[in-house]
């Protein structure tokens, strides 16, 4: 195992390699991790990029009292729900790489649901619902909105490494806060599961208690703003054979 720097991602305090990915078998890997989908919501405030960010209860299983971005895990109601604006094909193509044909659409809807519920925060155009709406999704769709997913970019992916109590394949997405419905500072209908929702210096958030992957995160969010029209290829962190890799597709 590998621990030390390198040009993108600074020091890393874990144990790290890049090198190629060997998939678990999907059925067990399905049993064990459950898909998962977290927004970086940013604006721009005085010529300075800010970000979203939350902190988790005390009480709470999985990174308590860490700061972290809305997010959680995909419902099965999430593959139901069929989005005004869809993806775009290139990042439909990376959250379909390495996983289950068809859940491209799914992650992208929960990224938007998590937001929502979480922050009281909805990416969303007018439209309404094609059929039966889900329990999950009617407060949203009580709105007159439904769901956009053009706005997200899809740019970074993790697996919560093994002996953690949860286990989860997150793809992370960045989404400026101009997409928002409404006023992107009111948290209003927020539910409780983040505390202190605020938005904060891009560079100021990594001073805060940070869960190791968000650190790691906030890193390529902050590359990203700096030069956002170079293409990147999108990080991908996993873990096998006792170790822990980055690596890129």
């Amino acid at each position: 195992m590998v621990t030390g720097r390198n040009r993108r991602y600074g020091t890393l305090d874990k144990a790290v390699r890049f090198g190629p990915y060997s998939p678990m078998d999907e059925a067990e890997k399905r049993r064990t991790i459950r898909d998962a989908a977290t927004i970086v919501l940013l604006r721009v405030r005085d010529d300075k990029h800010q970000v979203l960010m939350g902190q988790r209860g005390s009480g709470a299983v999985f990174m308590p009292n860490k700061y972290v971005f809305p997010g959680g895990a995909v419902d099965k109601q999430d593959y139901d729900i069929a989005p005004a604006t869809p993806l775009s094909p290139l990042d439909e193509q990376g959250l379909n790489h390495l996983a289950p044909d068809g859940i491209a659409s799914a992650i992208a809807m929960a990224a938007i649901r998590e937001l929502w519920e979480e922050t009281g925060l909805m990416l969303g155009a007018k439209g309404k619902a094609e059929g039966d709406v889900p329990a999950d999704w009617q407060g949203f769709y009580d709105q007159g909105l439904a769901p956009r997913a053009d706005v997200l970019r899809f740019f970074f992916r993790a697996i919560t490494p093994p002996g953690k109590p949860r286990r989860f394949d997150a793809r992370f997405f960045i989404a400026d806060s101009e997409a928002v419905h409404g006023p992107d500072d009111d948290f209003s209908d927020a539910s409780d599961e983040l505390g202190h929702l605020h938005w904060i210096d891009l560079l100021e958030a990594k001073a805060l208690d940070l869960p190791f992957i968000t650190e790691v995160v906030l890193s390529e969010v902050i590359a990203i703003t700096l030069d956002p029209d170079t293409p990147r290829k999108t990080p991908f962190f996993h873990h096998d054979d006792e170790r822990s890799h980055f690596t890129l597709f």
